[in-house]
């Protein structure tokens, strides 16, 4: 299940409430955030110890944990040493018992030749971990960046946390908004989860008005979660931004099933006809094996589905977005005859039914 609500990324722990880890968990159930990101490694490093080389992040995972709230680490990558760098993943991940694991990609992995780095990186960290939750978290525009392996960390990576920062300007709702349309425009799409801005830098300060327009458009835009960078600076500059965004009511108000949601449920039925349903009589159906129209068509696709290529299915639903007459939805699914990690669609709607379906996956 991906992550839901709101959550905070922490730089240095003794930067956050003088380092009392009581204290920021506390703070962290005061705001209503289901999920905290720490740092926990640096390169090839463990990250987040004391001067004497006292390991700060148990302490705080534990307290956290124990507010009923996910601890995700997150790893500053570069790519020179990707081998002991995804080593290091893997101790602090089974050592801290993280919820998650989130990779900063930055301008290292801009430089040439450096998406075999990432392949080896994902590669080995994938033989150790293949199901545990992972995300990649880099620039918000990848055409300003198409030096980054975007591939290469994405096909191996659950969600996408794009650092959406509109640093010099107040638009993050029309930022985010590109960032979407840019990765959703890519293969493969993963969820996202944005990271907004909660800092200043020289003369620009994040806004109230700003936060609260990205707390807006994300839920606008049926994201699960977003997250704010950095805990310690807004705890110490930006005070009333910090508040801001702790009294933000993220909704927990039930709400029916999104249509990918809706889809998936008629995908565990294995009734083809339950499936056809949801489409219009002349929508088209895009696979990579064919493209076909129709409900009979589309019928014949599923139950080609459900008793040859996925037979004794369980199709679980990892995320969506968009909205109005837009979905992008992910999938994995486990059956007889393999399993499915990267599933991977597009909908188009037309009076609440799906007038076009585009479908990608792979068999393992």
């Amino acid at each position: 299940m991906a992550l839901q609500g709101k959550g905070y990324f922490i730089w240095r722990i003794s930067y956050c409430e003088n380092g009392n880890v009581k204290n920021i968990a506390s703070q962290a159930q005061q705001a209503g955030f289901s999920h905290v990101l720490v740092k926990v490694a640096d390169g090839a490093y463990s990250y987040n110890l004391d001067t004497n080389g006292v390991d700060l992040v148990p302490p705080l995972v534990q307290a956290i944990k124990a507010r009923g709230i996910k601890t995700w680490g997150w790893h500053y990558l570069y790519g020179d040493y990707p081998t002991a760098e995804a080593d290091k993943a893997i101790q602090r991940i089974n050592q801290l018992n993280l919820d998650g694991y989130a990779l900063d990609v930055e301008g290292e992995y801009k430089q040439p030749g450096k998406d075999k780095a990432a392949k080896t990186f994902m590669n080995r960290l994938r033989g150790a971990l293949p199901n545990f939750p992972v995300a990649l978290c880099s620039y918000r525009f990848p055409s300003y960046h198409p030096q980054v392996p975007w591939k290469e960390f994405l096909e191996k990576c659950d969600y996408n946390m794009p650092q959406v920062y509109w640093e010099q300007a107040h638009n993050p709702g029309e930022q985010l908004n590109r960032c979407l349309r840019e990765f959703q425009a890519m293969a493969p799409y993963r969820p996202i989860i944005p990271v907004g801005s909660a800092y200043m830098r020289g003369n620009w300060s994040a806004t109230l008005s700003d936060a609260m327009q990205f707390l807006q458009t994300a839920q606008s835009l049926n994201l699960s979660a977003a997250n704010f960078w950095e805990w310690g600076h807004t705890r110490k500059n930006l005070p009333d931004l910090w508040n801001l965004i702790r009294d933000y009511p993220w909704s927990s108000i039930p709400v029916p099933p999104d249509i990918t949601q809706q889809y998936i449920n008629a995908l565990n039925s294995h009734d083809p006809s339950q499936v056809v349903a949801m489409y219009n009589p002349t929508a088209v159906h895009v696979n990579a094996a064919r493209t076909v129209q129709g409900h009979a068509a589309i019928r014949t696709w599923f139950q080609t589905l459900f008793t040859q290529i996925l037979p004794n299915v369980a199709f679980t639903h990892t995320g969506f977005s968009g909205s109005g007459s837009a979905r992008y939805l992910t999938w994995t699914a486990t059956s007889s005859g393999g399993k499915v990690h990267n599933g991977s669609d597009t909908f188009g709607l037309y009076n609440g039914k799906i007038a076009y379906h585009y479908t990608f996956f792979t068999v393992t």
